[in-house]
């Protein structure tokens, strides 16, 4: 049988292992109460009221090729069973329903329920100060409407 010398390694070593076992704990707990930003105001578009809030105000990530931000999209008025397809953009100008079905698959497109829509709207690497936040909305009645929300400075 080895002897064991009494070093502080030795002595001490089983607060490592503890350590570890807590660390879990307080990653459960970071994901269990996460921390969004403020909602942007409130704006009707056609028979919607619609609060678009950034899940982050960090900078557009890169997403199967392109670079998106995550948007979380209330709609506080109107049935969402009403859209046939919405998209949302981080530009100059709105994006058309046409060029964004041709080229960019699915992203930019809203997918959830009715408490909550979830959007990876399009983005380019680097948002700019002269870009908007647009959101176009497709009704199965072929009405198309079209809103925009100032992008916040902390997003820049």
């Amino acid at each position: 049988m080895a002897k064991v010398y009494a070093t502080p390694w030795n002595r001490y070593k089983y607060l490592l292992s503890g350590l570890i076992l807590i660390l879990p704990v307080v990653f459960l707990y970071q994901s269990m109460n996460p921390v969004f930003p403020d909602a942007l105001p409130e704006q009707t578009i056609g028979d919607f009221v619609v609060a678009p809030m950034p899940f982050d105000l960090e900078s557009p990530y890169q997403h199967d090729g392109v670079y998106v931000k995550d948007f979380l999209l209330t709609f506080k008025a109107g049935n969402i069973a009403n859209i046939r397809q919405a998209v949302l953009n981080i530009g100059e100008q709105p994006i058309t329903l046409e060029s964004i079905n041709m080229s960019k698959g699915e992203e930019g497109f809203l997918h959830g329920s009715r408490h909550g829509q979830h959007v990876h709207g399009l983005a380019s690497e680097h948002i700019r100060v002269q870009d908007s936040i647009w959101l176009t909305i497709e009704q199965w009645n072929g009405e198309t409407h079209t809103v925009s929300w100032e992008v916040p400075a902390a997003m820049l």
